[in-house]
């Protein structure tokens, strides 16, 4: 009984420390123009948290062209409180990230367009471009500014750290410190230093160990075929967008060096025993050939399709040349949806903010994995702009965080944000 009143009085304390600003809070919510919102706030939150969703033009260059919905999260902790925007680079995140933990923040949460609940009726493609989705960004910077008047942080991850930088790059007045995680800055369609990272990551035994893998799968394919059939049926599993299981299969071998390493797997996991069985369960594992079914595609046609502008990666197929029976030339990793007007590559955007980055991208903290085939493209910060990149060793797309940072490397983080924005960041809360 007494545990169960210490528990009680608990979600009293954590909910008496939100609950003051509710009132307040629900009253400049209301006064938002464009703006509809329902309180989403959990028992025992220290925070109040509100769903909203934002009218917000398709086009934003010609309103007129109609508009749609973007669900942005809202947790508020405190109106003196700095304040994170969180660019989401796919659907909406869940959970409390690092960056307003440690800083005890606000958090916006932005889905990006074209994902999730942020869908306009008509999937018109040509809008879903960098520039619109960071109009989104500054279009809700600029609602919630009028709240909070402290300093603001951006942050994402992978798609999502990609888009903290772009932002950053259309509008670097809105953000004072922005922190990317895990963010690639592709140079091309098919991103070569994707290759020469693969050849030379890890162990000399590891990288032998990753082709031998491939290599026996390639050359057994007509009976890996016979064995993935029942699994595709039974995942109910269709090939029609790639033209077939076969093509499928290979290309989910391609890709198993690249998704190993992205994700951390072992070398250890890798059988070597010859047997076809062993061989497949490891590949579903690692890199699963329902990520090449027409349903795992239609699932990321925005992301793909975006892809086509920002640039992405490829597949080596010269080590493997005399085992592939389905392609002739390096295929591609995107897959963008059939019924869009094919987007393009612009190298001219890219060298613009490639320049932007190396001459003045400023106030950013870079996060990335040692370990991780998203470091191949990474930033590279030059000694012209007052920007630091923590390359955390050993760490891979789902492991580097501030929280896995040694220790002499998690002080120095702590510090640029202290120098850039006189906050003091707690990061013995992250667990």
């Amino acid at each position: 009984m007494k545990s169960f009143l210490l528990f009680i009085f608990s979600l009293f304390i954590l909910n008496s420390f939100a609950q003051p600003d509710k009132q307040q809070l629900e009253r400049e919510l209301f006064n938002l123009p464009n703006v509809s919102f329902s309180n989403a706030t959990k028992p025992g939150d220290a925070f109040l948290t509100y769903d909203l969703f934002v009218k917000q033009p398709i086009d934003h260059q010609h309103p007129e062209k109609g508009y749609f919905n973007q669900w942005v999260q809202l947790k508020h902790r405190g109106f003196n409180n700095p304040t994170v925007m969180e660019t989401h680079g796919y659907g909406m995140g869940r959970g409390q990230n690092e960056v307003e933990q440690i800083l005890n923040a606000n958090n916006i949460g932005v889905e990006y367009r074209y994902f999730g609940k942020s869908i306009p009726d008509s999937m018109q493609w040509e809008y879903l471009t960098i520039e619109q989705a960071v109009a989104d960004l500054h279009a809700v910077n600029q609602l919630f500014k009028q709240l909070y008047k402290g300093k603001w942080f951006s942050t994402g991850i992978s798609k999502g750290g990609q888009t903290t930088l772009y932002y950053k790059y259309f509008y670097p007045e809105d953000i004072d410190v922005a922190i990317p995680y895990v963010a690639p800055i592709d140079n091309e369609l098919e991103d070569k230093r994707i290759y020469t990272f693969l050849d030379t990551i890890g162990t000399p035994e590891c990288r032998q160990k990753i082709h031998n893998f491939q290599e026996f799968l390639l050359k057994n394919e007509d009976k890996a075929l016979e064995k993935l059939s029942w699994y595709a049926k039974g995942a109910r599993l269709k090939f029609n967008y790639t033209g077939n299981i076969g093509k499928s299969f290979e290309l989910a071998v391609l890709e198993y060096s690249f998704s190993f390493w992205q994700w951390g797997r072992s070398c250890d996991s890798i059988p070597t025993n010859k047997k076809l069985d062993d061989y497949l369960n490891e590949l579903i594992k690692t890199s699963d050939i329902s990520f090449f079914s027409d349903r795992d595609i239609a699932q990321f046609a925005s992301h793909y399709y975006q892809a086509t502008q920002t640039g992405y990666y490829g597949y080596n197929i010269e080590p493997f040349r005399k085992y592939i029976k389905h392609f002739t030339t390096n295929p591609s990793a995107i897959f963008p949806p059939k019924a869009a007007k094919a987007n393009a590559f612009s190298p001219e955007l890219y060298r613009n903010f490639k320049n932007w980055l190396d001459e003045k991208g400023n106030n950013i903290l870079y996060i990335y994995g040692g370990i991780d085939t998203w470091s191949a493209p990474r930033v590279l910060v030059t000694n012209r702009v007052n920007s630091k990149s923590f390359l955390i060793p050993g760490a891979h797309h789902g492991t580097a965080r501030i929280k896995t940072m040694p220790e002499e490397m998690k002080q120095e983080f702590i510090g640029k944000i202290k120098e850039w924005s006189g906050l003091n960041a707690k990061t013995e809360v992250l667990k």
